[in-house]
């Protein structure tokens, strides 16, 4: 017989919570999602209100739920600084681990989701260091504030203290469906690409040269998801970080006129030229609105749909990021995620569920 899982997933609604909390639903987790509006979690989730900053919020929360056995911590929060950052995120996060334990919860395994600025710093030290690639798990922090590295802190203390086992994952890029998350690069191509498409603009690549020529990666979200669970279920995983990456690279010089070729627009040549994908959709709010009016979309607010900035951080990245996967392949993850694929079928369910429009070809 099975034994009965739990889960307590921070974030729920994000790209990531979201998804991992579609994963361990399908599995047959009994899953609760703490977020500040969790109505928007995946439906079977058990919604639970929480803002991260309300220790004493966070610790009835957590009282809310009769047993959890895993802990899956999938939020962040900026800051104008890295070191604010770090106080506040690792903050959170002690919040969390501390009001499960005051809950009486005997917590199994805690996955913490990071990301692959772990090895090149926060955005604006981007090409300060340059380590090796492919990145490897092992390779040693970066001299600069990181508030990654102030979360592992606090969930390596808490594991010695309270005897749960823990894995960190580090995905790149992340694509995948969320409405209303931080950074979601799939969700921002595909609402710049129905504007184009809408509007008669180009669909134009903003980022430089590199972005354009380099080998890259992105982490499909339900690829994060599967190997979260895996981690958490495996006890030989325990106890040490993953790279989290789809397995395949690719050029967006090719890669672009996939994402065209699914909206029926053409691709003009690219002239080397950076330009600011927030600055080119600055009146994006209004034909948005229109759009939504006109094919019955369920979101007219593009703000709760589009992160351009992020966009714009990881097209103006000059340094190659692909990370390796041997470390997890070998503890037994084998799981690949074809990158054309988690593309289109991000497309696919965002015109299924009426967030972007479904265009004839």
């Amino acid at each position: 017989m099975t034994k009965e899982r739990s889960a307590f997933v921070v974030g729920a609604t994000g790209i990531v919570g979201g998804n991992i909390s579609e994963r361990l639903l399908a599995d047959g987790w009994t899953v609760y999602g703490l977020a500040r509006r969790p109505e928007r979690a995946p439906k079977g989730t058990i919604p639970l209100t929480a803002d991260l900053n309300d220790r004493e919020g966070v610790f009835a929360a957590t009282a809310s739920a009769p047993s959890i056995t895993h802990l899956f911590q999938a939020s962040w929060t900026p800051a104008d600084t890295e070191e604010q950052a770090g106080e506040i995120n690792s903050r959170h996060l002690s919040n969390v681990l501390d009001g499960l334990k005051a809950a009486g919860h005997q917590v199994e395994h805690v996955v913490l989701i990071t990301g692959v600025k772990h090895y090149l710093g926060p955005f604006k030290d981007f090409g300060r260091y340059l380590p090796d690639t492919p990145f490897l798990e092992e390779t040693p922090r970066l001299p600069i504030p990181n508030f990654y590295y102030d979360q592992e802190d606090v969930l390596f203390a808490a594991a010695e203290r309270d005897g749960f086992t823990w894995s960190v994952h580090r995905p790149n890029a992340i694509v995948g469906f969320a409405v209303g998350a931080l950074m979601n690069h799939g969700v921002t191509l595909a609402c710049y690409a129905a504007i184009c498409r809408e509007t008669g603009r180009p669909f134009a690549f903003t980022g430089v040269q590199e972005q354009w020529d380099m080998l890259t990666e992105i982490s499909d979200a339900r690829l994060v998801a599967r190997q979260a669970a895996w981690a958490a279920t495996t006890p030989a995983a325990a106890g040490r970080p993953y790279n989290t990456g789809n397995g395949d690279v690719f050029r967006y010089k090719r890669m672009w006129k996939t994402i065209a070729d699914h909206f029926g627009i053409d691709v003009p040549p690219y002239d080397g030229r950076q330009q600011s994908l927030q600055e080119l959709m600055a009146d994006a709010g209004p034909i948005w609105r229109a759009m939504a009016a006109k094919y019955g979309l369920v979101e007219p607010d593009i703000s709760r749909l589009a992160t351009w900035w992020h966009t714009d951080a990881d097209f103006g990245r000059k340094v190659e990021c692909i990370s390796d996967m041997t470390r997890s392949r070998k503890a037994g993850f084998l799981d690949y995620q074809d990158s054309s694929d988690t593309f289109l079928d991000l497309f696919r369910r965002l015109e299924a569920e009426r967030i972007i429009p479904r265009f004839e070809k």
